[in-house]
């Protein structure tokens, strides 16, 4: 299909509903029938004979005071909005993704541990898979219809924990804000949790003027709360503004301007 600059297809992170993304519009096609609902996942995966912690393991906490000491020394943190992350209950964190680097700052901004998804790649090596999981990570195989990352990801917010997510899914290299996927919303609904949404810049400049410090500025926005029938992609639509609104204007990509009729 080709792409002109004005218009961008959009498929959620099970590849089932397409969006159309225009300066003037936004229209969703319906549906598919084989939309995926928490409620309605499998309940056996070969990484349920694994053990995944839904807590702050002591590998964890100290993991977290390493990369502390580490990243001062070349990382300047700035970190803006902290009134607005709630401190205890479910919720979902939603940032930008520039660089590999993403994950550390974002952790070191908030007092709670982070629960990330990582690519099923890193977990094949035995010795990174026991760490990955104990620092609270977990797999999920890119490219296809992962259900069990999905029943995973929403077992974190069962189990009142944060989950962190870049709706994008990919990082965006430093072109912009790329279409976003609706996974995110789809948990956030399904959890009936509060998005918070994360603006991070500055990640892309890491080791490039070392051995300056890199100055690293984490906002967190108010929290973005499910509306009452309110669809996943509409969801996601507000989300992705929000974090636009933060960003400076060559980061905001294909958010840049707010389609016109779209409410906040």
């Amino acid at each position: 299909m080709r792409r002109s600059n004005l218009q961008w297809m959009r498929e959620d992170c099970f590849g089932n509903e397409r969006l159309a993304v225009t300066k003037a519009s936004i229209i969703a096609n319906p549906l598919e029938k084989n939309d995926l609902n928490v409620s309605e996942l499998p309940e056996y995966d070969p990484r349920d004979r694994k053990t995944f912690h839904f807590h702050a393991t002591p590998l964890r906490r100290f993991a977290v005071w390493l990369v502390t000491v580490v990243f001062k020394l070349f990382m300047k943190l700035e970190v803006r909005g902290l009134e607005n992350f709630p401190m205890d209950g479910a919720l979902i964190v939603a940032s930008n993704h520039v660089t590999n680097f993403d994950v550390f700052p974002m952790q070191l901004a908030i007092p709670r541990p982070i629960f990330f998804m990582g690519k099923a790649e890193l977990f094949k090596f035995p010795l990174m898979d026991v760490f990955l999981r104990n620092v609270g990570a977990f797999p999920v195989n890119r490219g296809e219809k992962d259900t069990w990352a999905l029943r995973h990801a929403a077992k974190v917010l069962a189990h009142g924990q944060t989950l962190g997510m870049f709706p994008e899914g990919t990082r965006s290299k430093g072109k912009g804000l790329r279409v976003a996927k609706t996974g995110t919303a789809r948990l956030a609904i399904e959890a009936s949790c509060p998005i918070v949404p994360m603006a991070v810049t500055g990640s892309d400049k890491f080791f490039k003027f070392f051995p300056r410090r890199t100055h690293v500025t984490i906002t967190l926005l108010t929290p973005l709360l499910p509306k009452p029938g309110e669809t996943p992609l509409a969801l996601t639509d507000r989300l992705m503004f929000a974090l636009a609104f933060a960003l400076t204007e060559d980061m905001r990509g294909v958010y840049a301007e707010v389609p016109k009729g779209f409410t906040k």
